[in-house]
């Protein structure tokens, strides 16, 4: 289907043959011989040739026909298909920190930086949540929003697939980044707000304690699912300087009435990827919208063709 945007448009289209009536002719010198009135009467007027015709009339109203219809802007009306919808936004919040480059952990059967692993891990996550706006936010010493929530999920894995390690400090403020991961979705409307935060160490920078900002995650309504990623954790570090603290990442998850998840390996990331996308279930058929794809240009190129060869057949004439 197509229509127009500004139909009214069209009572300009007789504008120059009223104005040919109403406005007094215009008066041209020429090089012409004048005639009595008696000779001039006796003469026949002659036959206007197609050229002519097309320069004078043809031509003209062409342009003014395609300037009118440019402006009444005609549309077509595409549908397009219906697209899942959850109503939810979840904020990936992940740890940045320098532990995140020991390769401890395996990408086809090959060892891998813990940063890759959850690289990929993390990104066929958010391929599969199609219908969710999904945003990013990483941590180390700083905290900062990679990508706002988002439904374009190839640009959020394309954000993600650029960070690195050291891009905002060595160290861990978890408290920090959970609380800015909060921050953003708190100004949101959807019914369904969540945060998964994965961390492979303890709080050791930023202002933030995580759990009174777990505690503040439960009082805004949004669910806090953690991830504590490593080979060991403060209960038994054996000597790992860079454990992560299990416990706390438990305690921010139980405050929010989400879940706490203990990854060593990247079977363990991928598992625990596949339970959250069970937690985080439910979608709708959002109704197809109507995209408008504009025609005016058409129209408009009709009447700059006419008008040029308008000017270039009057170039012509004698």
């Amino acid at each position: 289907m197509w229509d127009l945007a500004a139909p009214m448009v069209f009572i300009l289209l007789p504008l120059p043959l009223l104005a040919s009536r109403l406005l007094p002719p215009a008066r041209l010198e020429t090089g012409a011989l004048r005639v009595p009135a008696s000779i001039a009467a006796r003469l026949q007027p002659a036959q206007m040739s197609l050229s002519s015709y097309s320069r004078r009339t043809l031509l003209p109203w062409l342009t003014w026909f395609g300037v009118v219809v440019a402006l009444a802007d005609p549309r077509m009306a595409l549908s397009t298909q219906a697209l899942p919808i959850s109503g939810r936004e979840i904020m990936l919040a992940l740890d940045l920190s320098g532990s995140m480059t020991r390769t401890d952990f395996t990408i086809d059967a090959k060892p891998a930086r813990r940063i890759d692993a959850m690289k990929q891990v993390a990104k066929d996550f958010i391929r599969r949540r199609i219908g969710d706006r999904i945003g990013l936010v990483v941590f180390a010493e700083q905290a900062y929003v990679a990508a706002p929530p988002s439904f374009d999920l190839a640009a959020v894995s394309q954000v993600l697939d650029e960070v690195e390690v050291g891009l905002v400090g060595r160290s861990t403020a978890i408290g920090d980044g959970l609380g800015l991961a909060l921050r953003r979705l708190s100004e949101s409307k959807a019914p369904s707000r969540v945060v998964i935060l994965l961390s492979d160490g303890a709080n050791n920078a930023g202002t933030a304690n995580p759990l009174p900002v777990g505690r503040l995650a439960k009082s805004l309504g949004i669910r806090v699912h953690t991830i504590a990623l490593g080979q060991h954790d403060l209960k038994n570090p054996q000597g790992d300087l860079d454990a992560v603290d299990t416990d706390t990442l438990k305690a921010v998850a139980e405050e929010s009435g989400g879940t706490a998840f203990r990854v060593r390996s990247t079977e363990d990331l991928e598992r625990v990827s596949r339970s959250i996308e069970e937690l985080e279930t439910g979608r709708d058929l959002r109704p197809a919208t109507i995209v408008r794809k504009d025609l005016w240009m058409y129209p408009a190129g009709l009447a700059f063709f006419a008008a040029t060869a308008s000017l270039l057949l009057s170039r012509r004439a004698p």
